[in-house]
């Protein structure tokens, strides 16, 4: 990190939401995207966040966040899905990169949340590998539709927030890491209009600032 040397999961969150500030007010720096952080970089990498989101076209980590090449470790899937090879990237990510920070980012107008509703209300689902996605995210439906959230932002909210918790239940290496304040998990809503990234899940801030004091 050109910023910050070893930065702790609090200083990766506030150089994140640095980025997508700048992004929203069309002030985009391109940090670390020049031939000296590509010849930097060449022989190790230090990101500072596992970013875990949607592979929404629209969803550039880079570009949404104004970063640039090492500064973030990317998993995507349709839906933010997990299986156990994002499990591994992700637990590679804190484990043996050493990031401090874990972000799911989801987004509004999500193709597989809107699948998975449309799955419950006609009874319909998807063809092929597809067919998957939206078993997976079928599961943060319901629990939206019992706790009487029905609007799409809060069906996505929802589903960032059981994203977030399943990671934690699955991953015991990341829920030690949370546990002592070493890493930390966020949950993100992205809206595809004004390039806004909304907290709506967090484990560990608090955590990590009290085992930093």
């Amino acid at each position: 990190m050109s910023e910050i040397q070893t930065p702790t999961p609090r200083d990766a969150f506030e150089l994140l939401l640095a980025g997508n500030q700048r992004f929203v007010a069309g002030t985009s720096e391109h940090p670390n995207q020049d031939a000296a952080r590509r010849a930097e970089t060449a022989p190790s990498q230090q990101p500072f966040a596992v970013l875990f989101g949607c592979s929404d076209s629209r969803l550039a980590a880079e570009i949404i966040f104004d970063r640039g090449l090492g500064d973030l470790f990317v998993v995507r899937t349709a839906g933010h899905v997990m299986g156990p090879e994002v499990l591994g990237s992700i637990e590679f990510g804190v484990e043996v990169l050493g990031c401090p920070l874990v972000v799911i980012l989801g987004h509004d107008s999500c193709g597989a949340v809107g699948a998975a509703c449309a799955a419950l209300e006609d009874g319909m689902t998807p063809a092929g590998y597809v067919r998957d996605v939206v078993e997976r995210v079928t599961p943060s439906v319901l629990a939206a539709r019992a706790a009487g959230r029905v609007e799409p932002e809060e069906v996505l909210a929802e589903h960032v927030r059981h994203t977030a918790d399943l990671l934690l239940d699955r991953s015991r290496v990341l829920a030690d890491k949370v546990a002592a304040g070493r890493t930390a998990v966020v949950g993100l809503r992205y809206r595809l209009a004004d390039g806004t990234a909304e907290l709506v899940a967090s484990h560990g801030l608090e955590a990590a600032e009290i085992a930093a004091s």
